[in-house]
């Protein structure tokens, strides 16, 4: 739906601009006029601190890359002056998610990513205005919450928020981060790795996710995306025959231990660089690299080049059951892992899970590339709840669940 809103804001006595009224318009993103200049005010927001190693992100061309695979989304911009210069941008979209818990209620939220303000013009409340603009779309398209995820060390995103939006510390679930190396990873001789059918997958998801937290209701939508890359089950082999289900409808039967993810190719939406490391750094890296290449059978930890541009593998709907479900979830890390080295533009393999998910521990990864993260939530719409028959506010009820879906999308 298009936003038929324009703000104006005015800030006498500037610096730099003595005496003048500065006029900022905030107006949906026109990507056939406006793609180029958002591509710059981007790579301006990369520039991190000297001296410091900075990653930086990569759009491809396409500044809606990140919301594109909502049926509902939007990209908002922000001009500034007489030249109509773009000096913010912010992207949302609205998905309908469960509320977790026994009674399966459903509802409409919404999720603002990407806010982005020139260095040149921070201050001066177009962030502010951005996120206020983007807030009453969400209202408009019956959005009853809002919510924003960042790192938890990010403070000023946190505090403007927090304190200026009074949005609330909701959940901290934790990334996962394994690089890929150059050498293959066992997935077990006595473990059986089976590809789902789509409508299978998206059967045992809702079996397995249905009273969690932000399962979306259109999960059929991402299974049949093009950047799933598929849904795999691991299993003991003596349990494969446990395994049935029907394609044509989806029914299934699940075997009495086994573990399930599925994998999201995000390298088609966005890539990421490192830069800014020193030589020994640089060298240290490509070494261990170099040696892991040739000998493929010592299974060194090497880390991957990540100075060239790279893509992630997302790894979601994790899920275990049953006797050694800790190595059947390692099995299938290791079968995601295996496809990213195969790929050759895969830098790392990445997973998002609550912090009292059981399947957190079973996870391979590097401690020092992971971190938590932080998602703070809004209410945007009072009065009648519309989410009956829970009575209470979702913000304010205790978690119902330990388990929290986390779309690939957002990522």
């Amino acid at each position: 739906m298009s936003l038929k809103i324009a703000a104006e804001i005015y800030f006498p006595e500037l610096e730099e601009k003595a005496k003048e009224n500065i006029v900022v318009v905030v107006r949906e993103y026109n990507e056939e006029s406006d793609k180029e200049a958002v591509e710059e005010l981007e790579s301006k927001c990369e520039i991190g601190e000297r001296g410091k190693p900075t990653l930086v992100t990569d759009l491809m061309g396409d500044p809606a890359c990140r919301v594109r695979h909502f049926p509902s989304h939007i990209v908002l911009v922000a001009e500034y002056g007489e030249d109509n210069e773009i000096v913010g941008v912010i992207r949302g979209c609205i998905k309908t998610v469960t509320r977790g818990g026994s009674s399966s209620a459903y509802v409409k939220l919404a999720y603002l990513l990407g806010l982005r303000v020139s260095p040149f013009y921070r201050r001066l409340n177009i962030g502010t205005k951005l996120v206020q603009k983007l807030e009453e779309w969400c209202k408009q398209n019956g959005a009853e919450y809002s919510y924003m995820a960042t790192d938890c060390s990010n403070e000023p995103s946190i505090n403007l928020f927090t304190q200026k939006f009074k949005y609330i510390k909701f959940r901290t679930p934790t990334m996962l981060v394994q690089p890929v190396h150059a050498h293959y990873k066992l997935l077990g001789s006595d473990i059986s790795i089976v590809r789902l059918p789509k409508k299978v997958a998206e059967s045992v998801y809702w079996k397995l996710y249905a009273n969690s937290e932000f399962f979306p209701k259109d999960i059929d939508l991402i299974l049949s995306s093009k950047l799933n890359l598929g849904t795999f089950m691991a299993l003991p082999k003596k349990y494969k025959s446990f395994l049935k289900w029907e394609p044509k409808t989806g029914s299934f039967e699940l075997p009495p231990s086994f573990a399930i993810l599925s994998i999201w190719n995000t390298k088609e939406v966005f890539k990421l660089q490192l830069k800014g490391v020193s030589p020994l750094t640089y060298a240290c890296c490509v070494g261990s690299r170099v040696l892991d290449a040739w000998m493929p059978w010592l299974r060194l930890p090497s880390f991957p080049d990540v100075f060239r541009q790279f893509g992630l593998y997302f790894l979601y709907g994790l899920h275990m059951e049953g006797k050694n479900a800790t190595r059947l979830i390692k099995s299938l890390c290791a079968l995601a892992h295996n496809m990213a080295r195969d790929d050759g533009q895969c830098g790392a393999v990445v997973a998002e899970v609550g912090p009292r998910d059981p399947v957190r521990e079973a996870i391979p990864h590097w401690r020092r590339f992971s971190w938590a993260d932080l998602w703070c939530i809004k209410k945007l719409v009072h009065g009648n709840d519309k989410c009956a028959p829970l009575p209470s506010d979702w913000i304010k009820s205790p978690s119902p669940s330990q388990v929290i879906f986390v779309d690939p999308r957002d990522f």
